[in-house]
């Protein structure tokens, strides 16, 4: 910080002058006395009182013109004096004036240092916010350049993946139009089998209700034997005891009959229809006895009993390949209760004339 200070100095010219005119008057003084003394002196000596008084008069004379010569130069001097003393009251005054100026200037320097160091603070807390936004952007400028990069990637990706694509759409689109060529062929072909099973089924059909007509008149109106539209139901009770798969002599009976009408049937339908017997095994919730060791479940129960009527009406003269038996266990119940009569209807054996 500039700061500019100027001593004051005393005024001592005035003072001078005074001291320096009472220093003549004294020493004009004293030369008086002194010439005095010596002139009485000198008049008094008889021997040389004419060329003392002479002598006297000469060196009065020289001391009147150097009285005289002081006295012009005391009057110089204090003119002298009284002009240096104007100019240090000029200079004085023109100190005064400069002092005031500069203390002025001091503020004014004080003012524009303070303004000065408030925009020098400024201007760095605005540096320091470009430089922290500098760092900003080139982080936004890196990340964007990252960016960039990624999705160039990924554009090359998507354009490799869409070349890709496109050679399998043409691949497909060819062999779709191979395939709308195979696709009439088989069609034609299959209209012409679904015409065929058509055919068949209605054969079928025929044959179905003469079957389950024949052995409806052969059982006559057991009521362990009921039919179930294109099926005939048979209880197990009759056939089997229970938790057995072994026939029991009633049942060896029923399924005689059954096998009567089964045999007369294959006289009557015609050799190019593929037909087959089912023979499907059902059983009850029951779960097996621990320890059995014939069969673990009602699975097993349901198709080993499937397989001993299969093999009975096999004995009886049905040729085996028109006979499929198979076992279902407990996941089909013809009523769901839980109590004995329920229980005695889902136990089954149900016999099916269809088609292979």
């Amino acid at each position: 910080m500039l700061n500019i200070r100027f001593k004051e100095k005393t005024n001592t010219w005035p003072a001078f002058v005074d001291l320096f005119s009472n220093l003549v008057i004294i020493l004009i003084f004293l030369l008086i006395v002194f010439v005095f003394l010596w002139t009485t002196t000198s008049v008094f000596n008889k021997n040389t009182g004419a060329k003392t008084v002479a002598d006297l008069k000469k060196i009065n004379e020289e001391q009147a013109q150097k009285i005289s010569q002081m006295t012009a130069d005391e009057e110089e001097a204090k003119r002298l004096l009284i002009l240096a003393r104007n100019e240090l009251e000029n200079l004085e005054s023109n100190n005064t004036q400069l002092t005031n100026e500069l203390q002025e200037v001091d503020i004014s320097v004080n003012e524009l240092i303070s303004d000065y160091e408030t925009k020098v603070a400024e201007l760095t807390k605005q540096l320091n916010q470009m430089s922290l936004e500098k760092q900003k952007t080139i982080e936004l400028e890196q990340e964007r350049k990252e960016l960039q990069n990624q999705m160039a990637e990924q554009r090359a990706s998507l354009i490799e993946q869409l070349t890709k694509l496109q050679a399998a759409l043409d691949e497909a689109e060819t062999k779709a139009n191979e395939k709308d060529i195979q696709y009439v062929e088989m069609s034609n072909k299959l209209n012409k089998a679904l015409a065929d099973k058509v055919a068949e089924l209605n054969n079928m059909s025929q044959y179905q209700s003469e079957f389950y007509k024949s052995i409806k008149t052969a059982l006559g109106s057991d009521n362990y034997v009921q039919p179930d539209g294109d099926r005939f139901i048979i209880s197990s009770d009759i056939l089997f005891s229970s938790g057995s798969y072994k026939l029991s002599a009633e049942g060896k009976n029923q399924l005689r009959l059954i096998a009567n009408v089964i045999k007369g049937l294959e006289n009557k339908i015609p050799s190019d229809v593929d037909w087959i017997i089912r023979v499907d095994g059902h059983t009850d919730k029951k779960q097996v006895v621990p320890g059995t060791k014939a069969y673990k479940n009602n699975m097993e129960l349901s198709l080993l009993r499937a397989n001993a009527v299969a093999e009975e009406l096999a004995k009886d003269g049905v040729s085996k390949r028109r006979l499929v038996p198979s076992g279902f266990g407990d996941l089909h119940p013809v009523v769901l209760g839980t109590d004995s009569e329920s229980l005695q209807k889902n136990r089954r054996i149900e016999l099916q004339l269809t088609n292979r």
